[in-house]
């Protein structure tokens, strides 16, 4: 359509504003495609723009251009007036503060999508959004202008969007919502170093003290490529990264740099797998190769980390498992490694009455925000390239390529997904590959009811062994209704808080179930020395020289003991779960372990153990309850674990009946009633956290753990969250007060016992960054407020608790649940 031909003909670069541009011929390609293109008709209609462009002359357009040369500061502008998503009022761009990106990108122009969400920013906080006078008068200059506003909105858009049709936005399946996606990132480092690392991965770069002269600056750019090179994926080999383009800009330097790749994948403990298989990593300078294997590697578990030496402006590396030969029984590479596989579902960013969701496998465990889609079919032929947007991942264990079947189901009657795409295979042939593997599914709204937001299962089943995974995904909402999204903001109605789920007939999600086991614990530590303290610390263990302790796994914690911070193991000692220090123990295998009856203890008290840092964790009714509300989808399975077995659906009013989320309400309400009636022997928190992980919610809990961690800390904090801000984030004075001014009072000042407002914005501006990097941001909240002048983790260790209790997730869900089950 015009959209391609005109960026073809230019060849232009995404990141920059072209405004010296010859129009005709670009017009001329306009006419020629308005006879081509079956949407013109229809959507110029509604563009003001489109007809008159193609009707103008070069003359005219010139001096309306010449114009717009001269005025070229009111993008920056408008560009500038970024509104934040902060819980207060600030107007700060916590982006640029915890992130040093490039700023390249910041001559990029708005997608359709942007404005979605300008429109979602503005109906939750309608009173915020208050633009600079500036940019009013700029504005307003430009539309009593109409052909100077034209040719302005031209420019900013680059003519990549002339034919959107905003009215009928919220009715189209999928229309319009491409955008440009790089995953990649770039910051500039200077002298004293530091370290990059990509969106949303497990893949850093680590630039040492003293790389770059002093005065001197290195820029990093890390970009991923999906599909790693062909070449490494064959019996011998197995690609566990995506392909690593990493740049330089100085190559002037003094010190290697370090790459650190976490992967899905770690060499069986068999003597044959460690002889005849390892993780490695290879190089180039060129995309296409040739690859050289490095010497300078270090493997721990999971994770490599290869120091790079012979640096290029541009180089690639990719890491791999990688045999020296295959020795019957073993078939493959495969059969040397536990390998997990990750798969994710993308959609469109908002649903409509027919959309496709695809679910796509991954040769490695880098699950990226967005994928572009080239191959989606509408009416038999082939759309253009859509940016999807992630729903949901998972991942699971795969001993050996095989045959997967994947089927999606709607779990809300208003949906169903096409007949013929309801169940799809995916060949090992394509697994081997160690490329992208994806299937489409189409959805369908059934009838003529409002559009809302739903839940469908995927499961994935392989065919040889019957073993079967499944998790549930959730939608986004409907498209919001864009008319009078440019000219009328005002009239932008509030976005009301949905609180429940969509009404489910029948519930079709089956939790499992929660089975009272001995916990399963391959590594123990035995105690170098007796450790006894006189003032007893919580969530800290005791021991005896010559302990067995059990560790669950090999993860290290760093948290402040009496007056240092140290690395700590998750163990287990005489029915007791704590920390144990790391260079107190030694570490042996279950085989090494001589008595370890001291060590054991069963799920059920583990799930009891763990949770006992929300007893005196600070939480938000409200929000607790519609959070459960909206995820737990069957109010018998949680009724049952809280003791309600005996509840029937005569327990439940007119007002609770009609759907599961307020009958999941209901039994949470009826909870906190009889808590709050037994005061001294019942806490509602704790209760219902130890619920949930019995039906598996692991998902919930730590979306509670993290809410309940970050407004406690603000409590405790007050005043001194100041001192945390400028450690966390290198807040200056003028930042700290701008998160501050919302809740000043009349003289001018935040009272005491309001000080833990403004330390919430903050946390929970910064912990969004973090994504479902739920672990890193309560160790990275530990280690700050650990390094405090007067840590207030010393005398409150419920945060230490916390990452007891995401440490031992994997543990209780491996222990307590078939694996024939397992899933969320």
């Amino acid at each position: 359509g015009i959209l391609q031909e005109a960026k073809d003909y230019w060849n232009i670069e995404e990141s920059k504003l072209h405004l010296d541009i010859d129009w005709s011929d670009v017009f001329k390609h306009a006419h020629a495609a308005s006879r081509t293109n079956p949407f013109w008709n229809e959507l110029s209609a509604s563009n003001p723009f489109v007809h008159d462009i193609a009707a103008s002359n070069r003359n005219e357009t010139n001096r309306y251009l010449s114009n717009l040369k001269e005025k070229t500061h009111l993008f920056s502008k408008v560009s500038s007036n970024r509104d934040s998503l902060a819980s207060s009022g600030d107007e700060l761009d916590i982006d640029c503060l915890l992130r040093k990106t490039s700023s390249r990108r910041s001559g990029r122009s708005k997608s359709v999508s942007d404005f979605l969400d300008i429109v979602d920013n503005q109906r939750l906080h309608p009173h915020k959004t208050m633009p600079q006078k500036t940019i009013v008068s700029d504005m307003t200059r430009l539309q009593n202008d109409r052909e100077a506003y034209k040719m302005a909105w031209l420019s900013q858009r680059q003519l990549t969007r002339s034919c959107l049709d905003l009215e009928a936005m919220s009715h189209s399946p999928g229309w319009a919502q491409t955008q440009a996606t790089d995953i990649h990132v770039v910051c500039k480092l200077n002298y004293e170093g530091g370290s990059v690392q990509l969106p949303d991965s497990d893949i850093n770069i680590h630039v040492p003290v003293g790389h770059v002269l002093p005065g001197e600056f290195q820029e990093v750019g890390l970009k991923a490529i999906l599909n790693p090179p062909s070449s490494f994926n064959n019996e011998l080999s197995s690609t566990l990264s995506p392909l690593i383009e990493l740049t330089l800009s100085n190559l002037n330097t003094r010190e290697a740099i370090f790459l650190e790749v976490k992967v899905a994948a770690k060499v069986k403990n068999d003597p044959l797998s460690q002889v005849m298989s390892d993780i490695v990593c290879f190089y180039s300078f060129s995309k296409e190769g040739p690859f050289k294997k490095l010497e300078n590697c270090y493997t721990y578990q999971d994770t490599i980390q290869v120091k790079l030496t012979d640096l290029s402006h541009v180089m690639y590396a990719v890491i791999a498992v990688q045999a020296n030969k295959i020795q019957p029984p073993a078939t493959n590479v495969w059969d040397y490694v536990h390998r997990m596989v990750s798969v994710g579902i993308y959609g469109p960013k908002y649903i409509h009455p027919s959309f496709t969701a695809v679910f796509t496998v991954f040769g490695h465990n880098y699950i990226p925000g967005k994928l572009t889609i080239c191959d989606i079919k509408k009416g038999g032929k082939n759309m253009p390239p859509v940016v999807f947007q992630l729903w949901g991942k998972h991942t699971f264990l795969l001993e050996k390529p095989q045959d997967l079947n994947i089927s999606l189901v709607s779990c809300d009657p208003d949906f169903e997904v096409k007949m013929e795409d309801q169940s799809k295979n995916i060949k090992e042939e394509d697994l081997k590959t160690g490329e992208m593997v994806r299937q489409q599914f189409l959805f369908s709204m059934l009838g003529c009811r409002e559009m809302h937001f739903f839940v469908f299962l995927v499961q994935i089943k392989v065919l040889k062994s019957n073993q079967v995974t499944q998790f549930h995904v959730t939608t986004p909402d409907p498209a919001p209704k864009l008319c009078g999204i440019i000219s009328r903001p005002k009239r932008l109605q509030n976005r009301k808080e949905i609180k429940s789920a969509p009404l489910l007939l029948i519930p079709t999600v089956k939790y499992p179930k929660f089975q009272d086991n001995t916990l399963s614990v391959n590594t123990y530590g035995v105690a170098l020395k007796t450790v006894l303290r006189q003032n007893k610390i919580d969530y800290l263990l005791e021991y005896f020289k010559g302990d067995t302790i059990a560790l669950l796994g090999e993860d290290k914690v760093k948290a402040i003991g009496q007056t240092k911070i140290k690395e700590w193991y998750v163990g287990i000692l005489r029915k007791k779960i704590g920390l144990v220090r790391c260079k107190n123990i030694k570490v042996i295998s279950k085989e090494q372990a001589m008595d370890t009856a001291d060590s054991e203890l069963t799920t059920r008290n583990l799930a009891e153990q763990i949770a006992l840092p929300f007893k005196k964790l600070t939480y938000i009714y409200s929000v607790v309850l519609s959070a459960v509300s909206e995820s737990v989808c069957d109010w018998r399975a949680l009724a049952e674990v809280l003791g309600y077995s005996h509840m029937s659906l005569d327990d439940f009013n007119e007002a609770h009946a009609d759907k599961e989320s307020e009958r999941v309400a209901h039994v949470v309400k009826r909870m906190k009633e009889d808590c709050h009636a037994n005061k001294k022997k019942r806490l509602f928190l704790y209760e219902l956290i130890v619920a949930l992980l019995k039906i598996d919610c692991q998902g919930l809990v730590v979306r509670l753990t993290q809410d309940t961690i970050i407004l406690t800390s603000a409590v405790k904090l007050g005043k001194y969250w100041r001192e945390l801000a400028e450690k966390l984030a290198r807040l200056t004075k003028q930042q700290i007060e701008a998160y501050e001014i919302p809740h000043q009072g009349k003289n001018g000042a935040v009272a005491l016992e309001m000080m833990w407002k403004p330390a919430y914005d903050f946390l929970y501006t910064w912990a969004a960054h973090y994504g479902d990097s739920y672990r890193d941001v309560l160790q990275d909240l530990q280690s700050a407020l650990d390094k405090m002048k007067n840590p207030v983790t010393k005398h409150w260790r419920e945060l230490t608790g916390t990452l007891i209790l995401v440490n031992c997730m994997d543990v209780l869900r491996a222990s307590a649940f078939s694996k024939m089950e397992e899933g969320e």
